[in-house]
């Protein structure tokens, strides 16, 4: 099917849908959407007609400003890390191995990734696919793009990268649904991560992140490749440091890979495991309990988590996750095995 086909069937599904009975009716007139859609037609990069059947049925959605103007709170981690790692979620992450093992071992081939941190990252994106999101896409870039200044231009952007990504897959933007920030399928992507790293792992012709566990997986594993995965390297390993300013500072830096194992040393940090000096590492706290502190270094594979999502708390619940499902996966194949 050639683009101005597609352009044209999307055109006509569009034009089939009855108005929402909610929809913003004055929402096509805005000045801001129209200019938009002028700087799009103008461009080429979409027809009129097309962009005029999708925001006249798009519909606003305040709960979304109101979730986006919340205080940001991050939580300790002994707050934080109970709601992934759970007797639930690993079992969850279990049986989601054991029903997709020949494409998980087929990406870890491909990719290099192992299964357990493909499961684990959507197991903590979407509990294995099973909460992708109730918002339809279209609607909540809407309105970040068009109602929420602080954040307009760059959802602007996944706007446009939504809208290429529905017509390319020959898909209805205004039936695709995901998160209130407009993160989509099972591993959660937002539309420009899905138009640079979402692959075609089974073949078929599309990348199906929605319905698709294949296209999910390999994805995933992809995602992690290019942002720099390394096969079998470690991700964490736990530090002991004497905590003064140049810890502190040493914190401060969050996800940045500026100091190698060598050069920590030399400020205080010693690591409890063997890793070579050479090798780029993080330092990040963790507080265990109230007023009680566990430090940790992250090394390159921990980096390439945080590309994933930009929090330590999420990176280390990743790859604690990661290592119980593969323990809890292992050990009921060897029971399986010997009971054979």
């Amino acid at each position: 099917m050639t683009r101005l086909t597609t352009r044209r069937t999307l055109a006509v599904l569009l034009a089939l849908l009855p108005l929402s009975a909610v929809a913003d009716a004055d929402f096509l007139g805005r000045a801001d959407v129209q200019r938009y859609i002028d700087e799009q037609v103008a461009s080429g990069t979409f027809d009129r007609p097309y962009l005029e059947s999708v925001f006249a049925n798009v519909e606003t959605k305040p709960a979304i400003i109101r979730a986006l103007d919340k205080p940001s709170t991050s939580r300790p981690w002994y707050q934080f890390h109970p709601g992934f790692l759970n007797e639930k979620t690993v079992d969850g992450g279990v049986a989601f191995w054991q029903q997709h093992a020949p494409v998980l071992a087929a990406a870890e081939r491909r990719y290099g990734v192992p299964p357990e941190m493909i499961v684990a990252i959507i197991g903590i994106e979407t509990r294995y696919g099973g909460n992708t999101g109730s918002f339809r896409v279209a609607d909540a870039l809407s309105t970040v793009a068009f109602d929420y200044p602080r954040r307009a231009q760059f959802f602007r952007g996944e706007l446009t990268e939504f809208l290429r990504l529905a017509r390319e897959e020959g898909k209805n933007p205004l039936l695709l649904k995901g998160s209130y920030a407009g993160a989509m399928g099972w591993p959660q992507f937002m539309p420009s991560s899905y138009r640079k790293w979402a692959v075609d792992f089974d073949g078929d012709g599309h990348r199906d992140i929605w319905d698709n566990p294949a296209d999910a997986i390999g994805s995933v594993a992809n995602y992690f490749k290019v942002h720099g995965w390394q096969k079998g390297d470690d991700v964490v390993i736990p530090a002991v440091v004497t905590p003064g300013p140049k810890i502190d500072a040493l914190v401060s830096d969050k996800f940045n890979l500026h100091y190698t194992v060598g050069e920590l040393k030399k400020m205080g940090v010693v690591p409890q495991g063997e890793v070579a000096d050479n090798v780029p590492a993080v330092l990040f706290p963790l507080e265990v309990a109230p007023g009680v502190t566990e430090y940790w270094l992250g090394l390159n594979n921990f980096y390439a988590i945080t590309r994933y999502n930009r929090s330590t708390l999420y990176a280390k619940a990743a790859e604690e996750l990661a290592e119980q499902i593969r323990e809890r996966y292992l050990a009921q194949t060897m029971a399986g095995t010997v009971a054979d």
